[in-house]
């Protein structure tokens, strides 16, 4: 389940990590005000209206599994790579390490917020390289709360940008160092993976119908300069445009930014499209963070 202020959409897959399948489709809008994407304060404005529409988008599924997986806008919580010299022996040592180092940083009390990470690599210094999410406890049993009263039962959460990439993941990882831009529904986002580990993260809300173009030229190129200077001896040597929007213009742009012709891998040489479904690979790629997220379940 990918949810946005414009609505839900819900993918379910058969077959295997390795080899997924997109089985069935469902989406259906929210009214305009259903949703104000926080990080500090439960986002949903009409919890009604948002509980009939998840509903009336998984009917359409026609499917009988009720375990799902969600992805919420990145606008939701916060997302951050961190430094830690200090080493822990469990995950809840680890948590508890992270929230005393961001406790005066972030903007809002540590005690109620649900706080993950993932430690991606130790560095040449001994410090550990983390990836760190986290949500507000009000904003997370909010949306878990109604999806629950929907009917359905949320077991992994996570936001949307790592689901955007989560089916491309394999040739990411495939790369000596690539620069992977996304754009889902007004939000660019902009990462960077040397051999498969994520090295810089960035997300940015663009507004408007149309993203402005100079805008992304001058976040991708601003990135690039943050990262090279993190990174000296490391140069982007791949790069990718993942999302909505027009793709050709995007990858112009890019381009121009970073000096290389960016890919747009096609989902329908990782996901597998039943006959059923309509629409093809056109429609997958709409459903692109749906598909991230439903990953997490096979």
């Amino acid at each position: 389940m990918d949810i946005s202020p414009l609505g839900v959409n819900l993918a379910a897959l058969g077959g295997s990590r390795k080899a997924p399948r997109l089985l069935a489709r469902g989406s259906a809008p929210f009214p305009e005000g259903t949703l104000r994407i926080v990080h500090r304060e439960p986002n949903v404005l009409d919890p009604a209206v948002f509980v009939g529409t998840v509903r009336e988008a998984y009917n359409r599924l026609l499917v009988k599994t009720r375990q799902v997986s969600v992805s919420l806008p990145d606008a939701a919580g916060h997302v951050m790579l961190l430094d830690l010299e200090t080493r822990f022996r469990s995950h809840e040592e680890g948590r508890d390490i992270i929230r005393w180092k961001l406790k005066k940083s972030l903007p809002y009390d540590v005690s109620d917020i649900h706080l993950d990470y993932q430690v991606l690599r130790e560095k040449e210094n001994g410090e550990l390289s983390v990836l760190v999410a986290i949500v507000s406890r009000q904003v997370l049993t909010q949306y878990e709360d109604l999806i629950l009263e929907a009917g359905l039962q949320p077991n992994r959460i996570d936001f949307t940008t790592f689901n955007l990439c989560r089916p491309f993941v394999r040739r990411l990882e495939m790369s000596e160092t690539s620069l992977c831009v996304a754009y889902h529904e007004g939000v660019l986002s902009i990462l960077v993976f040397s051999e498969g580990v994520l090295e810089f993260f960035r997300t940015k809300e663009l507004g408007g119908a149309e993203p402005d173009m100079n805008r992304v030229f001058m976040e991708v190129n601003s990135s690039l300069l943050i990262f090279r200077d993190k990174n000296p001896g490391l140069e982007v040597k791949e790069a990718f445009f993942l999302g909505d929007g027009d793709a050709a213009l995007f990858r112009a742009v890019i381009s121009e930014a970073c000096g290389i012709e960016p890919q747009t891998p096609e989902i329908g040489r990782i996901i597998a499209i039943s006959d059923a479904i309509t629409g093809g690979s056109a429609s997958a790629v709409s459903l692109a963070a749906a598909l991230g997220a439903a990953m997490r379940n096979l």
